[in-house]
């Protein structure tokens, strides 16, 4: 049965790079652990990790190129000379990838230092995404379809008058259709259409890649640092490794609520804006806009990022709501690269254990505003909600 490899080490999204350059700064020595999780309750075929296997052995032999490299030090000055060159000389090590099956259910984990670790959760749910759909023979839709489709999206959000980024790279259907995609909305996508989050995608269409950070960075802080100062120190190291560049914060990681209380007028002002991620849209709009009223800050000098399961009829609602009243953007994922006539995979990778340095192993927590995105243990969630006065 045929089987899939990368094409490119910057097939990833791109915070990705911009917290692995911050966690070599700051937390060289740090370890960790992710887990994959099978919220769609997808049924995988006989053979299926042994498929995964090579394609992810394969993936040792990727090395970024001199023109990769030039591309990087030209699109995202904020990144250091030391680390690109880190980055020319880093190689994927399997051995940090484990894979098993049990009838049709896989397990996927990922041990090492967080450093070399955090790059392979983004490319292993690509190509789990892709294997998925070749090895259950499932037909999708044919090239032209799926280019007057995404030409149609873009056509519309042109109307709409919106910014829209291609959030996609983990739930593609496959290689070919992001890249047809992405071709597709560079070339209809008019003013709306800014880039996409996958570095490979964004220099092969000559645009700056998108992105900040996620919630590992909040989930690691907390675990080093405690729950109640979790969304403060992260932005504080943000801050220290980017001075201002890629300002865009992450809200979610333990409730909008919690992280609101915790960005004060300095974060709110140094910050371009937030990210959407969870929960309802028009309530967190409400609430973005209340809290940079009550700090003295025009909401209309801040931007909403929203990337939540976005789909059409989700963008208009939203823009009816926050039109003249703060900026926004949207971030799509699955709706631009696995709308193909098939049912789109719901699955995620996510940050499981840390290691600090000098401190035992831990289990993390993840506080959704959505309640079924908690992640962690039950015993760990109940004692950050405890920490945290979450009832």
């Amino acid at each position: 049965m045929e089987t899939t490899f990368l094409k490119s080490i910057l097939d990833n999204d791109f915070y990705k790079f911009t917290m692995q350059h911050a966690v070599i700064k700051l937390f060289p020595k740090a370890k960790v652990r992710y887990g994959f999780i099978n919220r769609g309750k997808h049924i995988f075929p006989e053979g299926f990790a042994d498929l995964l296997r090579v394609s992810v052995d394969s993936m040792s032999d990727l090395r970024l190129t001199k023109e990769e490299k030039n591309y990087l030090a030209h699109y995202c000055p904020y990144l250091d000379p030391t680390y690109l060159d880190f980055l020319q000389g880093y190689s994927f090590d399997p051995s940090e990838v484990q894979i098993s099956q049990e009838g049709s259910e896989i397990s996927v984990t990922v041990e090492g230092f967080w450093y070399r670790t955090i790059l392979w959760e983004v490319p292993l749910m690509a190509l789990i995404s892709e294997l998925f759909y070749k090895a259950s023979h499932l037909i999708r839709l044919n090239d032209e379809a799926i280019k007057n489709l995404t030409k149609e999206k873009i056509e519309n959000y042109n109307k709409l008058g919106v910014s829209v980024l291609e959030f996609g790279t983990r739930r593609r259907h496959s290689y070919e259709v992001h890249d047809l995609v992405n071709k597709t909305l560079s070339n209809y996508g008019g003013q709306s259409f800014i880039g996409t989050s996958n570095v490979h995608f964004a220099m092969v269409n000559n645009k700056r890649p998108l992105g900040t950070h996620a919630h590992e960075w909040f989930m690691f802080h907390a675990a080093q640092y405690g729950f109640q100062v979790a969304n403060f120190i992260s932005l504080e190291n943000w801050t220290k490794v980017y001075g201002g560049d890629l300002g865009i914060a992450l809200t979610d990681t333990y409730t909008t609520e919690i992280f609101f209380n915790q960005f004060d007028k300095k974060y709110s002002k140094l910050f371009d804006g937030v990210r959407h991620d969870s929960g309802d849209p028009i309530e967190f709009a409400q609430k973005v806009i209340a809290h940079y009223t009550k700090m003295g800050i025009d909401p209309k000098s801040k931007v909403i990022v929203f990337s939540d399961s976005l789909n059409y009829d989700k963008v208009k609602k939203i823009v009816d709501f926050c039109q003249d009243k703060i900026k926004m953007s949207f971030g799509i994922g699955t709706n631009f690269t696995n709308d193909v006539g098939l049912p789109a995979m719901n699955m995620v990778i996510k940050l499981t254990d840390t290691k600090p340095d000098n401190i035992h192993w831990q289990g993390v927590v993840k506080l959704s505003d959505e309640k079924n995105k908690n992640t962690g243990t039950p015993e760990m969630i109940a004692l950050a909600k405890q920490v945290l006065g979450i009832k």
